[in-house]
């Protein structure tokens, strides 16, 4: 899966004062705006331009692996970190949210900086230490390589063996190389680990997984209640899916289904669709040119990325990051995306969703909102849109509008249906495994953690652990580093991915089967998406921004739609 970076929880700032979105000028004068209006032009001055030297080392070191750039990364992320963690603006801030705002816009801006400031409040020493761990410990994902015999395997490259052989020994042995990584890391991730705990503690959080949430405006019963609703909805049709996919692999490997094991699978965490099709899902891309395809389809919906592309870092090389994200650089529309293009559906339906991203973000976001506003909503509103723009490398019909060759079109589309609705359950259930696994890794970092992971794979994904087997296996999922007590913000994501994509096909294209619904060529498209989602900026919190797209909170029932059976 792939996300948006985040440094903590900083993001680009600025202020806005005036007529238009969300206040007047006329304001009382016995109320807290003056005293916010200051704070905000203030932190603007002092925080932004660190911001972005942050967001610029970033983006090289991960683009480059080198040492230098990580060492510029790390220095300019302390140096942020310094200015957020000042006691004394953390003091004022807290004074001024106590007051009474009557503009609405400002007492968002003055919340949202508030959680920004909270994190930082602890001891620096303690902060750089967080710093540097995790500094190392990412560096460590970037340059590693699975060693199988005397090759050096990219990501890319293991996850083709996962995908193409038919021989256990090889596909486990790949498998395992992958995995070794984790033991690489796994002293250093406890150590970070037990550094976010004390950091959250500290705060006054019982750990660091509670304090995450709350940074987010989630909290660990809300998104439990919503986890536990998924898994009642979702486990008997993930069982029947799950046994006819077993049933094709199977027989793929000429074995019993009971000796499936997780190398068995496509990829290395069984968190996406597995390629058991009769149609050949990654031939149509053979010969495609998967930048093209997604530069006409945005541009043909009236949200051009053309700049973006320009600005990214598309294909393998070494000491890059073997991964995808999409970044806003400065709040001002320097967008860009890393990734490692292959000829695969896989990365057809990743940089749909990394340009997704970047549609949503300070390109499309209009310059009126203030900066501290001028982002996605929620993180899941962010992950909901690039999903939603995702699923349609599945589609022989929106393929073929784009000029990419499909030889049995009825084929493709019917396995291509039916691998997103395997997606939509094989992904919830692996989000039920990272939730619920960090949830415990926080609360107790010293059990057996090793055990623990297993236990939730077996539970939630209904894989057989490897017989004999006790590897830090938890420990080679890089975004347990990089982007820690996220997962769940993919899951809500796709409920509203699902509720939004239900909305367009309902509204514009007056469609009853979402499921199968596509955009070509619909400027419409855009205009909604800019009129009811990215013109909101971050004025509005995920739940309000929800209401007012969709006209209903967020909710389960159009992702459940996704994967009903067909009417008869």
């Amino acid at each position: 899966m792939h996300w948006v970076p985040r440094f903590g929880f900083l993001l680009g700032f600025t202020m806005w004062i005036g007529t238009g979105i969300g206040g007047s000028r006329d304001l009382p004068a016995a109320d807290g705006t003056p005293a916010a209006i200051k704070f905000i032009r203030e932190h603007e001055t002092r925080i932004r331009p660190v911001e972005i030297e942050v967001s610029r080392a970033w983006w090289n070191a991960n683009t480059t692996g080198k040492d230098d750039d990580f060492a510029a990364k790390e220095q300019a992320e302390n140096k942020l970190n310094g200015l957020l963690s000042n006691a004394s603006h953390f003091g004022q801030l807290k004074q001024i949210r106590a007051l009474e705002i009557a503009d609405p816009t400002i007492a968002r801006q003055i919340q949202i900086l508030y959680l920004q400031y909270l994190e930082k409040q602890v001891d620096p020493a303690l902060l750089q230490r967080m710093t540097a761990t995790a500094n190392r410990i990412e560096k460590a994902f970037n340059v590693f390589r699975a060693k199988v015999g005397d090759k050096n395997l990219s990501d890319g490259e293991v996850r083709q063996v996962l995908q193409k052989s038919t021989d256990t020994a090889e596909r486990r042995q790949v498998w395992e190389a992958s995995k070794r990584v984790g033991a690489e890391i796994e002293p250093e991730l406890r150590d970070l680990v037990r550094l976010r705990n004390e950091a959250a503690s500290g705060l006054g959080f019982e750990n660091f997984h509670a304090l995450q949430l709350h940074l987010t405006e989630l909290n660990q019963a809300q998104v439990l209640k919503l986890f536990d609703e998924l898994d009642a909805l979702t486990r008997e049709p993930f069982a029947r899916a799950k046994a006819e996919i077993d049933r094709r692999l199977a027989r793929q490997y000429g074995i019993e289904v009971g000796d499936l094991r997780p190398w068995h699978y496509h990829d290395p965490f069984f968190q996406e669709p597995q390629n058991v099709y009769d149609s050949n899902l990654n031939g149509p891309f053979v010969n495609a040119d998967i930048q093209h395809i997604c530069r006409e389809f945005y541009r043909s919906i009236g949200l051009p990325i053309d700049d973006v592309l320009m600005r990214s870092d598309l294909y393998e090389k070494a000491g890059k990051s073997p991964h995808a994200f999409c970044t806003d650089i400065d709040r001002e529309g320097d967008v860009r995306v890393l990734a490692n293009i292959r000829p695969t559906e896989y990365w057809m339906g990743t940089m749909l969703h990394e340009l997704g991203h970047a549609v949503y973000s300070s390109k499309n976001i209009p310059a009126e909102v203030p900066y501290v506003l001028r982002s996605e909503a929620h993180i899941l509103a962010t992950e909901g849109v690039a999903m939603m723009f995702e699923r349609f490398s599945k589609s022989a019909d929106w393929l073929t509008a784009f000029g990419v060759e499909v030889a049995d079109k009825q084929q493709y589309s019917a396995d291509g249906a039916r691998m997103r609705a395997d997606r939509l359950l094989i992904f919830s259930r692996w989000c039920q495994v990272m939730f619920r696994f960090e949830m415990e890794l926080y609360r107790d970092p010293g059990q057996d953690l090793n055990r623990l992971w297993w236990d939730l794979v077996e539970k939630y994904q209904n894989l057989h652990r490897p017989e004999g087997r006790n590897a830090p296996d938890y420990a080679s999922k890089v975004h347990i580093v990089s982007a820690p007590v996220y997962y769940h913000n993919y899951m809500l994501g796709e409920l509203f991915a699902c509720q939004l994509h239900a909305t367009i096909a309902r509204e514009l294209l007056k469609e009853t089967d979402a499921a199968n619904a596509i955009y070509t060529r619909d400027p419409r498209v855009g205009e909604f998406m800019k009129a009811k989602v990215f013109s909101q900026g971050r004025i509005r919190s995920w739940n309000e921004l929800t209401r007012f797209a969709t006209g209903e909170e967020l909710n389960p029932r159009a992702f459940a739609a996704e994967f009903a059976p067909p009417k008869k």
